[in-house]
């Protein structure tokens, strides 16, 4: 394979902040390279130079053997780099087709050329292999997977020479990660790159040819991931060896302290009952769609409960609002934490204290002072350093935004945690500080129920777990009689 891409020495600051200090990537054409590293580590800041949305510092980019400098992500398109980010930049409210074309139009006589226009996009979809995805469809009205694909349809039809995917599988079910890994198959086999950033290393050894990891704005080991263990990979991604990323932390079951019976949603879930112990983490497995999430949310009261009941400590309290859950004690952290979990442009410190405030206030106002002793304190539960206090939440990684989620849950002293998909999208250091945490959680007796699309995280961090499998939650059995295979059979139906 000839050289597509040679980046030397990149480096980038932000003030104070070197996020780049000296990067090397290289990137052959026809070939998967997986760019890996912890959150913050400067994946993204690089992608964002190579895509024309930031500017370098110092440093050398070459492409296709030429000098290569993005003004913008228009102009980085037009010279065969695109770049597909974890939340879509889709127009919603325009077609498959339009969506496809934005900015690339064909035009003659100064007019859009709609039957060169027409051709673009069917042979697009065509590669694509996709005879769901209709060119005059609405793009709100796709799936996660289905925007994903228009948002490759747009770099084909702009003959991407280099296709950077930012956390493409993280809404995706199994079936659809296959089809999505098959698309870049026939991509690589008419040599087009693709640069592949992802946390779920098993997905890196099944697609990727080499890799890149970066760790403090640094790159610090490339080679072919043939030749490489996932050990080394993780070391060399935190800097340590990380040999417990689940930690065995003993504790005891104690009494129950949260109970369904035959809980339904307007949708999903259709039915769903288990019993939940203080000193527990009690997971709950299946795939996307099948009422997961939605069963968190109708109890939680973000969503309607349309049949059965929740018991809280003993009392039967069904269809509450969530500021009468936390009332009671029970806490829930949202898989979609930019947009529910967070105020993304106020302060760590207000985003943590908000709901404790008045732990915080004197005659009426609020104590900066003794608001940011109680933030410093919680970002040392998490080993989160003090200087994040008044950094705006929207500025953190994606890992330290969700230890921000937990710790305000913290803060509010919950005893029952509920936690949907609690390390989505965070690179696996920062998973393993959360592991410890709702270990320790569960030793001092808090109760913890945990949503989950990644199988050895239930198995490695949870006491028993149920399947949900089109809205019905089967019977929860001990994390330890269980195993991967058997959860996915039970998921799809084959158990």
């Amino acid at each position: 394979m000839s050289g597509l891409l040679s980046m030397r020495a990149v480096h980038k600051r932000f003030g104070a902040v070197q996020a780049l200090a000296g990067v090397d990537l290289e990137v052959a054409r026809g070939e998967v390279h997986a760019l890996i590293g912890e959150n913050g580590a400067g994946k993204s800041t690089l992608m964002k130079i190579l895509s024309g949305a930031l500017h370098k510092d110092q440093g050398e980019i070459v492409l296709a053997g030429q000098p290569y400098i993005a003004r913008n992500p228009l102009h980085a398109r037009r010279k065969g780099v695109a770049m597909i980010y974890q939340e879509l930049s889709l127009a919603p409210d325009l077609s498959v087709a339009q969506n496809i074309l934005l900015g690339a139009e064909p035009a003659r006589f100064g007019f859009v050329d709609r039957r060169a226009a027409k051709e673009r996009v069917e042979r697009a979809l065509t590669e694509l292999d996709h005879e769901q995805l209709r060119p005059e469809r609405k793009v709100r009205e796709l799936g996660p997977s289905a925007r994903q694909l228009v948002e490759i349809a747009r770099a084909l039809v702009s003959d991407a020479q280099l296709l950077v995917l930012d956390e493409p599988t993280s809404s995706l079910t199994q079936h659809e990660v296959t089809r999505l890994f098959a698309i870049i198959e026939r991509l690589r086999a008419r040599g087009v790159a693709v640069i592949y950033i992802s946390h779920v290393l098993e997905e890196l050894e099944r697609i990727a040819d080499s890799y890149t990891v970066l760790r403090d704005g640094k790159s610090v080991r490339s080679g072919r991931m043939a030749e490489v263990q996932r050990a080394q990979l993780v070391a060399a991604m935190v800097g340590r060896e990380l040999a417990d990323v689940y930690p065995h932390i003993a504790r005891e079951r104690g009494d129950p302290v949260l109970e369904l019976r035959e809980l339904s949603g307007t949708l999903l879930p259709r039915s769903a009952s288990l019993t939940l112990h203080r000193g527990e983490v009690l997971g709950i497995a299946g795939l996307i769609g099948a009422g997961r999430s939605e069963l968190l949310r109708a109890l939680y009261g973000l969503e309607p409960v349309a049949r059965g009941t929740v018991r809280v400590r003993g009392l039967v309290d069904t269809g509450l609002p969530p500021w009468r859950r936390l009332a009671q004690g029970v806490g829930m952290v949202s898989e979609q934490r930019k947009e529910e979990g967070l105020w993304l442009e106020l302060s760590v410190r207000d985003n943590l204290t908000m709901p404790a405030l008045s732990r915080c206030t004197r005659a009426g106002f609020v104590d900066r002072t003794a608001q940011s002793d109680l933030t410093v304190r919680q970002l040392a539960r998490l080993n989160m350093p003090e200087a994040l206090t008044l950094r705006s939440a929207g500025t953190l990684s994606g890992g330290n935004q969700q230890k921000l989620a937990l710790a305000r849950l913290l803060c509010c002293d919950a005893d029952v945690l509920l936690l949907d998909e609690p390390t989505r999208g965070i690179d696996v250091g920062s998973k393993a500080e959360i592991y410890r945490l709702i270990g320790q959680l569960a030793q001092q007796g808090k109760a913890v129920l945990m949503v989950s699309s990644y199988l050895p995280e239930l198995l490695g961090t949870c006491d028993r777990i149920a399947v949900m499998r089109r809205g019905q939650l089967g019977a929860a059995r001990p994390a330890r009689d269980l195993s991967e295979a058997e959860l996915l059979r039970e998921a799809i139906g084959e158990a």
